[in-house]
């Protein structure tokens, strides 16, 4: 049989450029291997080195250097490989769930997290458009602060503080950003000393966040008035939104809020928590690879905000 017939992963050098030839190039960037490559597409690895030389001919570029059984991308590489393997991973994943539409479940993801305040005021008024983005999908969310147990049912985990023991991919989505905040009508017009003279609200939790925030602050627990108690942030937003108190919080679950000008950050108050927000897509989920499709939407997701939270600065 002609080599260049093998199953069918071959593409032809008169027509425009394949996807085939593009992701053969993805998978061996993201292996570095092509040797490593070829086993997880499923093909040789002449056909694989075959799409790697029609793609630098067209190019007119080196993709790839390679040494030994180890391949490194040239900047070039890196350069294309960036901009084309998310879109790709996209493109795949949609023609394949349009192809197994009635799977049992395959329309629908269950997300569990620790992160309660977060799913209210960010994630869950923004599932319309991932449930647009994937066809309709249902996303059921379970909240909860107990470490998840491998007989637990559930498709992806959102946490800050809990540890995934079974296999899984990670992502890094949202580095904690810490501001104290109040109405407008309490925090304008006012600096720092406004803390000397307005209670701060107390999430019970979250006891880490006050005294991290103090620290970052250079402050002590004696230059502040306590102020009531609430077990979440998402009972403390009501109470900061309406009177005459400020709360210390993260910035991305009330971001929503300050550009509705029903909350203001007190000016100076922005400090890091040294926390981090992290989703994982557990390899034993029914539908991995719309897991993975959620956390790479959520990750995009919150760089989008971070970056308003940038700009509004």
């Amino acid at each position: 049989m002609d080599e260049r017939a093998d199953r069918g992963e071959v593409l032809d050098e008169e027509k425009d450029l394949s996807l085939n030839a593009v992701r053969a190039f993805v998978q061996v960037a993201r292996d570095n291997s092509v040797t490593r490559a070829s086993k997880t597409l499923g093909i040789t690895q002449s056909s694989v080195s075959r799409h790697l030389a029609v793609l630098e001919e067209y190019f007119g570029a080196k993709l790839l250097e390679r040494h030994g059984r180890q391949s490194q991308l040239t900047d070039f590489g890196r350069l294309f490989a960036g901009a084309v393997a998310e879109p790709l991973d996209t493109i795949f994943f949609t023609a394949k769930r349009m192809r197994r539409r009635d799977g049992k479940d395959a329309n629908r993801l269950v997300v569990r997290t620790s992160l309660s305040t977060f799913a209210y005021t960010l994630l869950i008024p923004n599932l319309r458009d991932f449930s647009k983005e994937m066809g309709g999908v249902t996303v059921d969310i379970i909240s909860t602060l107990s470490a998840p147990a491998s007989t637990d049912s559930f498709d992806v985990l959102l946490t800050r503080d809990l540890t995934l023991t079974e296999p899984g991919d990670r992502w890094d989505f949202y580095d904690e950003q810490l501001v104290c905040v109040g109405a407008p009508d309490c925090v304008a017009g006012r600096g720092l000393e406004a803390l000397r003279t307005t209670p701060v609200i107390a999430v019970t939790a979250r006891p880490d966040i006050l005294p991290t925030w103090l620290r970052g602050m250079d402050l002590k627990t004696t230059d502040i008035i306590s102020g009531a108690r609430y077990d979440h942030h998402y009972l403390a937003l009501p109470a900061v939104t309406t009177g005459q108190t400020l709360l210390v919080t993260p910035h991305i679950i009330v971001a929503d809020l300050i550009r509705q000008r029903l909350l203001e950050v007190l000016p100076g108050s922005r400090a890091p928590s040294g926390m981090q927000y992290r989703a994982y897509a557990v390899d034993r989920s029914g539908n991995p690879d719309l897991a993975r499709a959620f956390c790479r939407w959520l990750l995009r997701l919150c760089r989008k905000k971070t970056e308003e939270e940038s700009t509004a600065k």
